[in-house]
């Protein structure tokens, strides 16, 4: 045996006859199909990014690694194979972790690597270098941890990372990197046995006969039937057996803020704009990738108490979880779709014509109103949110295969309500959890994991959770254009100190901050607009030059109203239009 493990300083590995774990995990990355690497390095991984760009890997460096999991998140959302972030130890390991819970919760497929101190010294409570227990930290948080304490046991462990983020329910793995492993050199023969690529990661497990057969019976006897399409519809690529089922059986659909595009939102069975009658009058709805929790009001409340739920999902248990379903469909989505058009041959739909007639004329009318209070909103000035929607609405509309990421408060909900997808996997936003601070590393990750030009609409408070990497954006040379909502606060710019003091209320940023400039710093194109006309001339060029570009969209500070849980801070609003 010719491994050595003296790793002082003063000890060099012989390359390319000795190799480091450093050189191992890039090698063990690439050799599983890892391609891109999103991460912010230091003590003790900044050689193991340098081995990673010469293995071939794409290093991509932010200046956050919280921003750095996100893209890695959106990557993994985006292409189904595991996004990879790698962090420093301690708090760079948690601003990390928070990305990946995010991922877990979201069932998007990420791993993420962290250096970490010698374990040894760890559960010895010695007091070393940025001491943290990584691996227990992140355990609840995630959907599998492991700890690599020596060099021998890394591409095992990324071999086996690969699979369980890929696997069943897709979400966040942690590798625990200890700096023994890291450190320790091995002659380079010994490792070659070492490698090997996962078989059949994300092997489809079929749902049973009789499941499909139950959820075939409910759906064909049902006389208002509807489909309601989540993002994990949208992640699992399923878009022409889903057009299949709408289309050759006319059951109208709603689709889930990241499900928009998997059917046109525009299209002659969409039901976007009639959530609350879907919810009160459909007997049958199936629910297809999404979860039946708070943002459809745990399938209680508002919804028809007779309604029957189809739920097609690979996780059994997210069966029953909020309200009993009636036709649990367990297993892989195409397998499950595959089996459920199947059963559908030959069948009669006992749905009522006159369902998807009332539903396209509610939607008719309540789009006309909708277009009207865009209209209407075109001359107000200053610009409010509806205002600057009413411009980019139509750029948006008109380049399709643009990818809108959004976050926000007001920003997020009427960016959502306002612009129509078209295809599947275009719309990145905070998802389940609703949480902000996802911007920037989303429209990284979305523009390297897919080479297409990203618009992030973005509030001015949300932007502020991650605009340091709009820096790294501006490094890459990626075609993500910006647009950021100033209207000087969290919801809004008009809080007022109720202790009459100068300082400013919780609520208050700066209306009279110039976002441009952060774009100019790092050498984008930047533009501040005050008016409709040059909003529409600021993204148009933006769209067309396909270089990075921040837009500071100015707002009035009256624009916007708390948007969270508590009644009577939020008045009905004018329109219910999506889900």
């Amino acid at each position: 045996m010719s491994t050595t493990t003296d790793n002082s300083n003063n000890k060099a590995p012989k390359f390319p006859e000795q190799v480091t774990g450093m050189y191992i995990l890039a090698e063990a990355l690439r050799r599983v199909g890892i391609k891109d690497v999103y991460g912010l390095v230091g003590i003790p991984v900044t050689e193991a990014a340098y081995a990673m760009q010469k293995v071939g890997l794409n290093y991509y460096g932010f200046r956050f690694e919280q921003q750095a999991g996100m893209a890695a998140a959106t990557h993994g959302y985006l292409t189904k194979t595991p996004g990879v972030l790698l962090t420093v130890s301690s708090l760079g390991m948690m601003n990390g972790l928070t990305a990946t819970a995010n991922a877990t919760v979201n069932c998007y497929p990420m791993i993420q690597i962290s250096g970490a101190s010698d374990p040894d010294m760890v559960d010895m409570d010695l007091g070393t270098y940025e001491q943290l227990d990584q691996l227990n930290t992140a355990r609840p948080l995630v959907k599998f941890a492991l700890r690599c304490s020596h060099a021998k046991d890394i591409p095992a462990a990324v071999a086996r990372a690969y699979r369980a983020a890929v696997s069943g329910r897709p979400g966040g793995v942690y590798i625990d990197m200890s700096t023994p492993a890291l450190a320790e050199i091995m002659d380079a023969s010994e490792v070659e046995n070492l490698y090997f690529t996962p078989v059949d990661p994300a092997s489809a497990v079929a749902p049973t006969q009789q499941a499909v057969d139950r959820a075939v019976e409910i759906l064909t006897s049902a006389k208002h039937p509807a489909i309601l399409l989540g993002k994990g519809a949208a992640y699992a690529q399923v878009d022409d057996k889903i057009k299949t089922l709408v289309e050759t059986y006319k059951i109208p659909y709603l689709s889930m803020s990241m499900a928009k595009g998997l059917m046109p939102d525009a299209g002659p069975y969409s039901a976007l704009s009639c959530r609350s009658t879907i919810m009160q009058q459909a007997d049958a709805v199936m629910v297809i990738g999404a979860r039946i929790n708070w943002m459809l009001s745990f399938g209680k409340g508002k919804w028809n108490p007779d309604v029957k739920f189809i739920q097609l999902d690979i996780e059994p248990r997210e069966m029953d979880r909020n309200v009993p379903v009636a036709a649990p469909v367990v297993g892989d989505m195409s397998l499950s779709l595959d089996m459920i058009l199947e059963g559908l041959k030959g069948k009669t739909m006992s749905a009522d014509s006159a369902w998807l007639v009332s539903l396209q004329a509610e939607s008719k009318a309540k789009n006309a109103k909708f277009a009207q209070r865009l209209t209407e909103a075109s001359a107000a000035k200053p610009m409010n949110h509806w205002t600057a929607l009413s411009v980019i609405k139509p750029i948006l509309e008109s380049n399709p295969d643009v990818i809108l990421v959004n976050e926000g408060a007001n920003t997020l909900d009427d960016t959502r309500d306002s612009v129509d997808m078209s295809l599947p996997r275009h719309r990145i936003d905070c998802a389940s959890w609703s949480i902000m601070g996802m911007g920037m590393g989303s429209s990284i990750g979305a523009a390297v994991a897919t080479g297409k030009k990203v618009v992030a609409v973005e509030g001015d408070s949300a932007f502020g959770f991650s605009g340091m990497d709009f820096a790294t954006i501006c490094r890459y040379k990626l075609p993500v254009t910006v647009l950021v909502f100033n209207n000087g606060g969290i919801y809004n710019g008009i809080g007022v100190n109720p202790s009459g003091g100068d300082a400013p209320a919780p609520t208050t940023l700066d209306i009279n901050a110039q976002y441009n400039l952060i774009g100019e710093a790092f050498g984008a194109d930047g533009y501040r607009v005050e008016t409709t006309d040059e909003l529409r001339d600021a993204l148009t060029k933006a769209l067309a030059s396909g270089r990075p570009s921040l837009i500071d969209v100015q707002l009035g500070a009256d624009s916007g109203k708390e948007s969270g849980h508590i009644g009577y801070l939020n008045p009905a609003p004018l329109i219910e239009y999506t889900v």
